[in-house]
């Protein structure tokens, strides 16, 4: 029997539809990813420096700026959609129309200089180096007082929207503040006003009370599938320590971070034969990182289905697959890893 679930954090409605429900070993994708450590035609690879926009931050082994010897690198995306040398201006036409001129930073960062070296298959200090890259230019563009939210996020394979086999991120930093984050937002502020608690807070406690969606609990992290779960295997990544903006991860922190990222992105690669998903880190807007009622986290999306046109005019999800069935079978693989 189908069951329509609302998300707590949203109030966004998901049809969780298990008559049509796969079991979740059948959910293992059909991978014919290029597996092969360099190709001179990729403009990420060493050696392609010259193919890129200058790199504005690295991490070096040797070698000077914009040259091989990078272990990770971070450079303008060539084909950005935001300019941060666009002036910042709006526009309002006849009280309908609203426009604000294209100003932002689009950064790609390039994860390692292996071409096939993807991020489920690293190891735990490659995985730190890229989280600390992320925290780095975080901190680094969130000094632009212009910019209100900044967006990282990955992008896995075709059906995520990748178009670049290199292992790499992106950041995007914009002047504005979407509706989905203001929607996230107000639902959190309502919760706070009427509770007196963090929403995000009483979420992971509910969840670690119920058990059956936990995936994994460590000293700083708890892991589930969402309740309201809009993919097979949606998994939530979220710091047990409230904070509201990712750039206050600490030191001591991110290593532990790094080691659950592996497990279950490592986890979701055995699992489902390396799967197409996106990863994206949700984080306070600028102006609200020292909120008490909102926790960043990380959210991954495997792409196992694709949304069709009752998704599109209704924006609600449909999952073939419950959270409560799928996170006992990943936590298992977490367990042997």
């Amino acid at each position: 029997m189908s069951e329509m679930r609302q998300d707590p954090t949203t109030k966004e409605w998901v049809i969780i539809a298990t008559e049509r429900s796969r079991r979740p070993d059948e959910f293992r994708q059909q991978s014919n990813r290029e597996r092969k450590p360099h190709s001179i035609e990729c403009p990420f690879c060493p050696g392609n420096e010259r193919l890129t926009s200058p790199e504005t931050f690295a991490i070096r082994d040797s070698g000077p700026a914009n040259t091989a010897g990078w272990r990770i690198r971070v450079v303008p995306n060539k084909f950005a959609a935001l300019n941060p040398q666009t002036v910042l201006r709006r526009r309002e036409d006849q009280m309908l129309f609203r426009a604000v001129q294209g100003f932002g930073y689009h950064e790609v960062i390039i994860e390692t200089p292996l071409h096939d070296h993807d991020l489920p298959l690293m190891s735990n200090d490659e995985i730190l180096l890229i989280l600390e890259t992320y925290r780095q230019r975080y901190k680094a563009l969130r000094e632009d007082e212009r910019i209100k939210l900044i967006v990282i996020f990955r992008n896995h394979g075709e059906r995520a929207g990748t178009s670049l086999l290199h292992p790499h991120s992106q950041l995007v930093a914009l002047p504005v503040i979407p509706f989905h984050t203001r929607r996230k937002y107000e639902e959190a502020i309502r919760h706070y006003d009427g509770t007196g608690r963090c929403l995000y807070c009483d979420l992971m406690d509910a969840e670690r009370e119920y058990g059956k969606r936990v995936v994994l609990e460590t000293e700083h992290w708890l892991v589930f599938q969402p309740f309201a779960s809009q993919t097979p295997f949606e998994t939530w990544i979220v710091p047990k320590r409230h904070a509201p903006c990712f750039a206050s991860v600490t030191d001591g922190e991110l290593p532990e971070l790094a080691a659950v990222l592996r497990r279950i992105l490592h986890s979701l690669y055995t699992l489902l034969n390396d799967p197409d998903f996106n990863m994206i880190i949700q984080t306070a807007p600028v102006e609200d990182e020292n909120t008490p009622y909102f926790v960043w986290h990380i959210e991954i999306y495997p792409r196992l289905t694709t949304p069709a046109g009752f998704e599109l005019g209704s924006s609600i999800f449909i999952n073939v697959a419950a959270p409560e069935e799928t996170a006992p079978v990943l936590r298992e693989v977490v367990a042997a890893s």
